[in-house]
């Protein structure tokens, strides 16, 4: 194919991407319709010449491993809803216009953050941006070689195809500066450029799918064909095995790097959340982007075969979806996937050269102009041109440094190698960006040093070793550790030889990034700043009140000089319509230019601001013209005076509050108590209802059966008869306790303290139950150490002992039943232990089971809740006490004390 035609078509090209760039630019409304489809196809950008062409030149290098870059996004795309969202909210409320932006706004909008950002995206997507020339280029190359001689192709180093590289870039910078550049205010849209973007993806889908066809139906008979043909190929097996155990581990990093890189990459930040007019839009891309990597990678793995089966492990075999119908003399096939390589390579470069200009510029050159007195008062003499220049020189230097890394470095690398490691660059900025969405407790300080240490440890493990391998550093640190150290090995830092460098570098800076970040929010001061902005960030969805409501700034500054700000970056036609849309919005009235301006027109001024020079230098040009308020000496003795009488007049009302809160606490817990006592009462009648239905049921159906079968054999009837007396004693025994407790808890039982031995009055209760105690193999203990009289009740006290011994005997030990009896003299009183050697009480049941109605569900036991509550009445008609604890040896023990009274 002629050169000169290629040339034309190639910048043919880049003139149709122009004039449908101007056109969607001059007529929005025409596309209003299509806006969901295009934000879709604006995303797409992802799939840059790593997915044209890099995608086929890893599958024929390691098999299926190219598919983790599309499966990562693809898997996480349904969480977007909630963070992307999100992000996407932030963004709009304070006209963020980058990822370094995002980031500095969220930690309290410190500049150095901020550049610390746009510093490691240079870095780590200069190359990137570097290796897109590349492909152009090599693909140039493809069009323009003697097809006849089938030599395996290196990057193309004649001195035409350089020079077309350097006028493609050319080209591109000059679209960028007009599209990118038109509005200095970065928040607002670049519809011209997104729509260009979006076309671009269907350019590059269509042509993929177009080549691929035509190599595996025409080229070849189908899938299985291609398959059945290259199954023993040697390359092909080795590529589709995976050696090593590591390999499935690569995988996973790879898919959670894709999956960040989707939201973090700026260029990625720049069309899904700045360029993004309506969050309703994110639904489409929910699928539609899904979708969209899907189809572009049907025919990958069978290009990428084919390719191995007809050009082997090379150069041609990477760029088969080209290079296979170059060599079968179809030379429009050719020129239509050269174009769709092309729109991948482009697209890639204009949004990522824009998304980093903004970056440069806002980030890192303003914040030094704006602290410069002389560059500061020269750039504000016409702040509108100094931004379009400041930016179009962005983007010259970031176009001009990857094209001298294309020219003397990227011959060295592949697409897909400089790809993941741009990758893992930017996941750097995962821990501040997620954690800053959720975590209030995030700060400056640890953003910025986990980021700091995960960057160093990245150039460190990744770059370090590339420069090795091009000769720039010595090989010995690669192979002995840096000053000779083995634990410094950048391929094996700190012994860990298991993983692969990418796998190896991702863990050991995401581990280190992480544990600084949280260890440093955790410990270290938080700003004040930092916590409004973390509020913001983090609430962003309950806002009540607009953004100007929730930020207050301290200081004052006059409205002449907001509006000198305001008149220089947007004109006074547009400053007067937002000062306008203030005052209606707020309903504040108009003031003079001497007056001190609103607090909140300086947090509003502040965010305009921001949308044309970024929150950093906002926040920098806004705290240059604030002044706190003076004060003479008069209004300073006043001042204290005020204060002492409002000292004087708060300690009062700290008093009646303190009054006012005891009683306030009281009627709370008398309240509390009274809807207790309605919760346990409706649970004892519950109880009880159910007590008595169980025997009545019993007694009913036995009298029938007796009533009916008037011949039913003695033996039978005598049973049923004692089954009846005993529920009917059962029912006696209930109906007493809940009288006599009425009797207790009203006061109507008289207490008859006499003389009584308690050691006696203990046997008798025990020989009472002896007959049980031998049916069951009781094992019974007895310390009694006190053997005189007491003054008591011995009714009374008979039923305390009763009750008591009837709770043990009910939560014994089934297989070895113990009941222990001690009784001990303490000065004036006497303390009495029964206890037993069953299970124990939860702690939890302590506290409320002397309470009436209290029951503790058991599966095995279930009570009135009334015998406790007995105990703990009789107990206090002695003028004791009672309690229980969980015995050391196991089981539950009641104690009780009771008063000598001699």
């Amino acid at each position: 194919m002629g050169i000169g035609v290629l040339i034309s078509i190639s910048f043919g090209y880049l003139l149709a991407l122009f004039m449908l760039a101007y056109g969607a630019e001059r007529n929005p409304k025409q596309l209003s319709r299509f806006k969901p489809v295009i934000y879709s196809f604006s995303i797409a950008v992802y799939c840059s010449a790593w997915a044209f062409y890099g995608s086929i030149g890893k599958a024929t290098q390691d098999g299926l491993e190219f598919l983790a870059v599309y499966i990562g996004p693809t898997i996480t795309a349904p969480v977007w809803f909630l963070l992307l969202r999100k992000i996407i909210r932030i963004s709009k409320a304070q006209r963020i216009t980058s990822i370094a932006d995002f980031i500095s706004a969220r930690y309290g909008k410190k500049a150095g953050l901020g550049t610390l950002v746009t510093i490691v995206c240079v870095i780590g997507l200069v190359p990137y941006i570097a290796l897109q020339i590349k492909a152009i280029a090599i693909t140039f190359g493809f069009l323009l070689e003697n097809v006849s001689q089938r030599k395996i192709y290196t990057l193309p180093n004649t001195q035409i195809l350089q020079n077309i590289s350097f006028w493609i870039t050319v080209s591109l910078a000059v679209f960028m500066m007009f599209f990118g550049t038109r509005k200095i205010d970065s928040a607002e849209k670049h519809e011209g450029m997104v729509a260009a973007v979006a076309f671009e993806s269907i350019v590059k889908l269509l042509a993929f799918l177009v080549g691929g066809i035509f190599i595996v139906y025409f080229i070849f008979n189908g899938v299985a064909d291609v398959f059945q043909q290259t199954a023993k190929n040697e390359v092909f097996q080795q590529a589709f095995l995976i050696k090593e155990q590591r390999g499935y581990v690569d995988w996973l990093v790879i898919c959670l790097l894709s999956a960040l890189a989707v939201i973090l990459l700026p260029r990625q930040f720049q069309v899904s959340v700045v360029e993004n007019t309506n969050e309703k839009h994110l639904n489409k891309s929910l699928w539609l982007f899904p979708l969209y990597m899907l189809i572009i990678n049907l025919f990958v793995l069978p290009v990428a075969l084919a390719g191995i089966m007809l050009f082997g492990n090379s150069l041609q075999a990477d760029y088969a979806i080209l290079s296979i119908p170059f060599s079968n003399n179809q030379q429009f096939l050719a020129l239509l996937v050269y174009l769709g390589g092309f729109s991948a390579a482009t697209g890639m470069i204009i949004v990522e050269t824009i998304a980093l200009s903004t970056m440069l510029s806002n980030n890192l050159l303003l914040p030094i102009i704006l602290k410069v007195n002389p560059l500061k008062e020269a750039f504000l003499g016409n702040a509108e041109r100094s931004v379009k220049i400041i930016r179009r020189f962005s983007i010259v230097l970031i176009l001009l440094l990857a094209y001298l890394y294309f020219a003397k470095v990227a011959e060295s690398y592949s697409l897909v190698s400089t790809g993941l490691i741009s990758f893992a660059a930017v996941a750097q900025f995962a821990p501040a960006v997620i954690g800053g969405l959720f975590w209030k407790g995030g700060n400056h300080k640890g953003a910025l040093l986990g980021i700091i240490i995960g960057v160093v440890i990245w150039f460190y493990t990744l770059i370090i070793p590339d420069m090795i391998g091009v000769g720039l550093l010595p090989a010995h640190i690669l192979e002995q550790g840096l000053f000779g150290i083995t634990f410094l090995k950048p391929h094996a830092l700190f012994g860990l030889t298991a993983l692969s460098p990418l796998t190896h570098a991702f863990f050991w800076s995401m581990f280190a990034n992480i544990s600084v970040y949280i260890f440093c929010s955790l410990f270290l001061e938080t700003e004040q700043s930092e916590s409004v902005q973390s509020r913001l960030f983090v609430d962003v969805f309950k806002y009540q009140t607009p953004y100007e409501l929730s930020v207050q700034r301290s200081g004052k500054a006059k409205l002449s000089q907001i509006l000198f700000f305001l008149h220089q970056f947007l004109g006074e036609e547009k400053t007067e319509r937002l000062i306008q849309e203030f005052q209606e919005k707020y309903n504040v009235k108009a003031l003079g230019a001497n007056e001190f301006a609103d607090q909140r027109l300086l947090s509003f001024t502040e965010k305009v601001l921001s949308g044309v020079i970024g929150t950093a230098s906002s926040r920098i040009l806004i705290d240059s013209i604030l002044k706190e308020e003076e004060i003479s000496l008069s209004e300073v003795v006043e001042l204290i005076k005020e204060s002492q009488q409002l000292l004087s007049l708060n300690k009062e009302l700290e008093q009646t509050s303190l009054e006012l809160k005891k009683v306030s606490d009281s009627l709370s817990q008398a309240n509390q108590k009274m809807k207790d006592a309605e919760v346990l009462k409706d649970e004892f009648l519950y109880s009880i209802t159910h007590e008595l239905r169980t025997p009545l049921t019993s007694i009913r159906a036995f009298s029938e059966i007796l009533y009916d079968n008037p011949d039913i054999d003695e033996h039978q009837r005598r049973t049923f008869l004692a089954t009846m007396i005993k529920e009917i004693e059962r029912l006696s025994s209930l109906i007493t306790r809940v009288l006599d407790l009425e009797r207790l808890e009203s006061g109507k039982e008289e207490i008859n303290k006499t003389a009584v031995n308690l050691k006696s009055l203990i046997e008798e209760e025990l020989n009472a139950l002896s007959k049980l105690f031998n049916d069951r193999n009781f094992r019974i203990v007895k310390e009694i150490g006190f053997e005189r009289d007491i003054i008591a009740d011995k009714s009374l006290l008979s039923r305390l002992l009763q009750n008591l011994f009837s709770n043990a005997i009910k939560y014994v030990d089934v297989e070895d039943p113990l009941l222990k009896v001690v009784v001990v003299e303490d000065r004036d009183m006497i303390k009495i232990e029964i206890s037993d050697n069953g299970k124990g009480i939860d702690e939890k049941h302590r506290q409320h089971i002397f309470s009436k109605f209290y029951q503790i569900q058991s599966a095995n036991h279930q009570g009135s809740g009334l015998g406790l509550a007995i105990c703990k009445r009789i107990t206090d008609l002695h003028e004791g006490e009672i309690w229980v604890e969980n015995a050391k040896e196991g089981g539950a023990g009641f104690f009780f004390i009771l008063p000598k009274g001699v």
